[in-house]
């Protein structure tokens, strides 16, 4: 049996809409082996699809074909899903990435790891979860002829990250119909800036320009306005001293990065939350993970 353990994202980092993406320290865990017949099972009660429609098997089913492989009967996968769905921290690239991974893993590692992004950004639509999910730490990444480029950095130790998980969902696909399908050449450069501007301070460690190059003209306003104290949020996290805010992928989730001197964020981001009657977010603070996706036979 295949174990495949597969790590959460924050993806349209900042400004990096589509294109900036960091692996964080939540979990979802897969297990994959041969089966006489489709068996498909939760191991944690989290309700999933069991059968053809479930996205770990249509990726490892996806891999198969690719591979050539005609012989391959049917698959046993048991599922444990700590990744949250619909919540902006990338569950659908953790489901695929999982599937390749399982699927590869059986079939003998025959496909390489840059083969399997390519094939992970075909399935995704864009690159910007499943990069960080692949590889770990903080990740730019761009497509070209369907091939994707990417660069993976470290994110110094100097950043925290404080999770604001609300218990209700905003699926990727009723997000993306909120956006505009046409946005203003002023919009474009303000986020293109902004985003060479994120990346550079992240690498140079000049953490006071985050503030400025979290801030997006392309889908976080649009979005905000159906977050219930979304914005609340974000007022809360400046008060606190957080160097930037943003909406974790197409949100509802939202991050908050603060210095780690700042060792009260946390506690005092929970106690305003409490003050202010805002009961539909949780509160986890969570590391960037730095190996992505691991796979190994148990």
């Amino acid at each position: 049996m295949i174990k495949v353990r597969v790590p959460a994202t924050t993806a349209n980092f900042g400004a990096g809409f589509d294109c900036l993406g960091m692996a964080i320290s939540l979990y979802n865990y897969v297990y994959m082996d041969w089966s006489d017949r489709l068996l498909i099972k939760s191991l944690d009660g989290t309700r999933i699809p069991t059968n053809n429609l479930n996205l770990v098997y249509k990726s490892a089913e996806y891999l198969f074909k690719l591979s050539g492989k005609k012989d391959f009967k049917s698959l046993k996968i048991l599922q444990k899903n700590n990744v949250p769905k619909a919540r902006g921290l990338g569950s659908s690239s953790c489901c695929i990435v999982a599937g390749l991974f399982g699927a590869n893993a059986l079939l003998g590692s025959v496909f390489k790891k840059k083969e399997l992004l390519n094939i992970a950004t075909k399935l995704e639509g864009h690159p910007d979860n499943v990069a960080p999910c692949m590889f770990g730490g903080f990740v730019v990444s761009s497509v070209e002829n369907e091939k994707v480029f990417y660069v993976r950095n470290n994110v110094s130790y100097n950043l925290k990250f404080v999770f604001f998980i609300p218990n209700f969902k905003l699926s990727t696909e009723k997000s993306r119909k909120i956006l505009k399908d046409k946005i203003d050449l002023k919009d474009a450069v303000y986020n293109i800036s902004r985003s060479s501007l994120l990346v550079s301070s992240i690498l140079k460690g000049k953490f006071s320009n985050l503030e400025v190059s979290t801030k997006d003209k392309l889908h976080q306003d649009y979005r905000l306005k159906y977050i219930e104290n979304g914005k609340e949020i974000f007022d809360i996290s400046y008060k606190l001293g957080a160097y930037g805010v943003f909406l974790s992928g197409a949100g509802p989730s939202i991050v908050a990065i603060y210095d780690r001197s700042n060792i009260s964020f946390e506690k005092e981001a929970s106690l305003k939350l409490k003050e202010k009657g805002i009961v539909n977010f949780s509160i986890s603070k969570l590391d960037v993970d730095k190996g992505g996706v691991v796979a190994q036979i148990t």
